[in-house]
């Protein structure tokens, strides 16, 4: 059985950073000496951007795969993995995805088709990482099915927690149905602007509305214009600038999710593990 950490990454309301903490965290836990997949799972293809590859037109994608399995023909995932120069590895995305979703619909076990696509890679990662595109639909149910594991960015702003109750009740729907080993990892926030009250006051509603069902990360990831400077080319916030202090935040962050994963395995059931 593989020890491989499967993690969605989502939040139906967009601009929350779930594309820049996944390709951040990833590269935080590869530093961390752990090997490390990234799929891009939102039609619009922004992670596969922001780690430098541009022409999403011409190469393989989650999408070619999800249609091979869909067609009951040979899946060949490796041959669709991107080698990042900073030790993470990626399956990239482009709109075929989109023009893909329309026909899962009517396919058979159509929420497995994504995880179909992942099992026989498992064993060669640590950790999987799965950007969801900002929506419940179809190709995040795929994503949820897939997963053991889901963190929410949640940006410090008013009526951040806006929506997470149907995320929330669609992550327990999955479960119920789908799959019965997905959980809620936590709530990271986002976006955090320390001169302000703001931040705060949304950590207190969210502690308040969720905080006895889920974590909230003692992490909290700064506003930065750095961040938006790397993306723009192809790098990593470590690569583009070691020293800042949203580096060091997403650095802490890995640490956190290693630790949690640990928790969650020593208090998990015997017949779990």
């Amino acid at each position: 059985m593989s020890n491989c950490k499967v993690i969605a990454v989502a939040n139906q309301k967009g601009g929350v950073g779930k594309t820049t903490t996944t390709f951040n965290l990833g590269v935080g836990l590869s530093k961390l000496g752990y090997k490390v997949l990234l799929v891009d799972a939102d039609p619009q293809g922004d992670l596969t951007t922001c780690m430098g590859y541009y022409d999403t037109e011409n190469i393989p994608t989650i999408a070619n795969l999800m249609e091979a399995s869909m067609n009951d023909k040979d899946i060949n995932t490796n041959n669709v993995i991107l080698h990042h120069d900073e030790g993470v590895d990626l399956i990239p995305s482009n709109l075929d995805l989109s023009a893909l979703a329309v026909s899962l619909v009517n396919a058979m076990s159509r929420e497995y088709t994504m995880r179909n696509c992942l099992k026989d890679i498992k064993n060669n990662y640590d950790y999987i990482l799965i950007d969801c595109m900002p929506s419940l639909e179809m190709i995040t149910l795929n994503a949820l099915a897939s997963a053991d594991r889901v963190i929410i960015p949640v940006q410090t702003q008013y009526l951040a927690a806006k929506g997470m109750g149907q995320l929330l009740r669609t992550v327990q729907k999955v479960k119920r149905q789908i799959n019965p080993n997905l959980n809620v990892e936590g709530i990271l926030l986002t976006l955090v602007d320390g001169r302000t009250n703001l931040s705060k006051e949304t950590k207190i509603a969210l502690q308040e509305n969720y905080g006895s069902v889920i974590k909230i990360f003692d992490t909290k990831i700064p506003i930065a214009v750095k961040v938006a400077e790397s993306t723009k080319v192809g790098q990593s916030i470590f690569s583009y600038d070691k020293n800042n202090r949203v580096a060091e935040a997403y650095s802490s962050f890995a640490k956190e999710v290693i630790e949690s994963g640990k928790e969650r395995k020593q208090n998990a059931p015997s017949h779990d593990r």
